[in-house]
């Protein structure tokens, strides 16, 4: 008798729960149709700015390669030539790769970016289909970020 007034209070349990829960509302987001917001300091895809005169902000310091955890960074300096100049610096990244099949998406190459060229947008469905198109080239991330269409280039870092 007592084991059968457990089973009947343990239904009894149950279908409380179920009531309970079945008037919320859902959490689930319909996801490719409902995109949620993210926070404005979420890190996802990398940008590489530019000076409002167009010359790139990256001196090829090779920082962010260097302070990089899973080595995801290439770059490749070159001389700056004075007649023609790519940057302010002595030097301009020729060659610029991230591989986002390595990145970790930590934030340090931001961090450690003396002229604020690399940035880190809200971006985060990065999705390809070979290895190749998720090699991000200088040109693909040259690209203009997102809702930074008020964001001032010569800000102070």
């Amino acid at each position: 008798m007592k084991e059968k007034l457990r089973e009947v209070g343990a239904m009894f349990w149950g279908l409380f729960i179920v009531l309970k829960h079945m008037f919320r509302k859902p959490v689930t987001e319909k996801y490719p149709e409902e995109k949620r917001k993210l926070p404005e300091r979420s890190r996802g895809r990398h940008y590489l700015t530019k000076w409002n005169d167009g010359l790139d902000r990256c001196v090829g310091c090779e920082l962010c390669s260097i302070v990089c955890p899973s080595q995801a960074i290439y770059v490749k300096p070159a001389a700056n030539d004075p007649e023609d100049p790519h940057s302010h610096g002595e030097r301009y990244a020729s060659d610029f790769q991230i591989n986002m099949l390595r990145c970790i998406f930590c934030g340090y190459c931001e961090e450690a970016c003396p002229t604020g060229a690399l940035i880190l947008g809200n971006e985060y469905e990065l999705s390809g289909y070979n290895r190749e198109s998720l090699i991000y080239t200088k040109e693909m991330l040259t690209e203009k970020v997102p809702g930074e269409s008020g964001r001032d280039p010569n800000r102070e870092i």
